[in-house]
């Protein structure tokens, strides 16, 4: 589908830090065609100066310390640059960005307003936020919700109680031209990063925060330990409790286990050293880290939570566990680390999963399409269907037919 002209996209978000929604938007301001679509983005001057290098240079990107007391000040420069450049489509990711700026587009009469909300929010509680009652006021002014999994669109629908006509599956994708064949080198890979050859590795690529579930990994180490005495664990990513989860790994028992590597930018050379990756998070949308992770050929332990399990398929492209519970986390890193046939059968699958389903290309592409069909028409004239959802892992059993998530 092409656009009658030229199609004006700012992305929005209040994160002040660089993680996966935040990869998410760079690959729509890298990959989305041009003369089709003009392309701004809107986020806090933290998160500016740690993405500026990677912005393609026709991107223009606004700055916005989103700091006042009242949001009068806030209010009034989104809606300038709304209103300035002509937006034709507004997309909010994350659920907390969307509830300021969403009500904006739709009073500046931006055509399309879209919200991806990325994660489900299971920290949530009390009688207001638990009852996500703001989110379907806010809901009211948004066309679409832009669900990452099929599991993050029941969220929205069954949970958050989201009309079922604005929620549209379009799952993240991995760049696998970044991850070709050749990068399961793992020998090249930990020379060239430093690390020791010969030895068991587990890379956990996750920020450091509460919903990333490090301490309960921490937890468990020392239970690997006693089967695995040589194992090495390299967390990546930084966050609020670093100097909390550094003091639990300076403890005897697992002190020359566990190494804090800081943000990198190189995470797929990180990901191609280890023997294993692990993601022990509380709650997930579809984490992107899992999707590299297995495009280059590595499989992963990671807990069943949300969209996880539509990557990490259990037995086929890794192991999956329940949240929060360190005995069955420890046991399934020291079975899959003592089978190393099974371990590389799992990444070659995970290999062509990726290929599959979570393809960058078509990521780009419809989203592409909904920026296009959304923005030409108001929602009421139902341009996009009601809810497109990506093929679930019954790949495995050769069925690739999309599915369609409805209340």
């Amino acid at each position: 589908m092409k656009p009658d002209r030229e199609v004006r996209v700012l992305l929005f978000t209040q994160c002040p830090s660089r993680y996966g929604a935040e990869e998410h938007m760079l690959t729509l301001l890298r990959e989305l065609p041009r003369p089709q679509f003009r392309l701004y983005m809107a986020c806090p001057p933290e998160l500016a100066e740690k993405i500026r290098a990677d912005v393609p240079a026709d991107v223009k990107l606004f700055e916005l310390p989103l700091r006042s007391a009242t949001r009068a000040g806030d209010t009034i420069r989104l809606a300038k640059i709304l209103r300035q450049q002509k937006i034709d489509v507004l997309h909010s990711h994350m659920s907390h960005s969307s509830r300021f700026a969403s009500p904006i587009g739709w009073l500046c009469g931006v055509p399309a307003v879209l919200e991806t909300p990325h994660v489900a929010e299971n920290w949530r509680r009390g009688w207001l936020k638990g009852s996500y009652v703001p989110d379907r006021i806010a809901g009211y002014f948004v066309n679409y919700f832009v669900a990452v999994s099929n599991a993050n669109a029941r969220y929205l629908i069954d949970t958050k109680k989201l009309p079922s006509k604005k929620v549209v599956v379009i799952r993240n994708g991995c760049d696998l031209k970044r991850f070709d064949s050749g990068t399961d080198d793992r020998s090249a890979a930990r020379k060239k990063l430093g690390l020791e050859g010969g030895i068991p590795i587990v890379i956990v690529p996750a920020r450091l925060e509460p919903q990333k579930g490090h301490a309960v990994l921490l937890e468990a180490v020392p239970a690997i330990l006693k089967k695995i005495p040589r194992l090495q664990v390299m967390c990546l990513g930084d966050g609020t409790l670093r100097k909390e989860l550094e003091a639990r790994a300076s403890e005897p028992d697992i002190r020359n286990a566990v190494h804090f590597v800081g943000f990198q930018q190189n995470v797929s050379e990180w990901l191609c050293a280890g023997d294993l990756t692990v993601l022990p998070s509380f709650y997930e949308g579809l984490p992107l880290v899992a999707i590299e992770s297995l495009a280059v050929s590595r499989a992963l332990v990671a807990t069943a939570v949300d969209g996880t399990p539509e990557v990490v398929v259990d037995g086929v492209t890794g192991r999956t566990v329940p949240p929060g519970a360190p005995a069955p986390l420890a046991e399934a890193i020291c079975d899959l680390l003592g089978r190393p046939a099974e371990l590389e059968k799992f990444g070659r699958q995970g290999r062509d999963l990726v290929e599959r389903e979570f393809n960058q290309d078509m990521q780009v592409r419809r989203t592409a399409e909904l920026y296009i069909s959304s923005s030409r028409h108001r929602y009421e004239s139902k341009a996009v269907p009601a809810v497109t959802a990506a093929p679930s892992s019954q790949w495995v059993e050769g069925n690739a037919a999309e599915r369609t998530v409805r209340k």
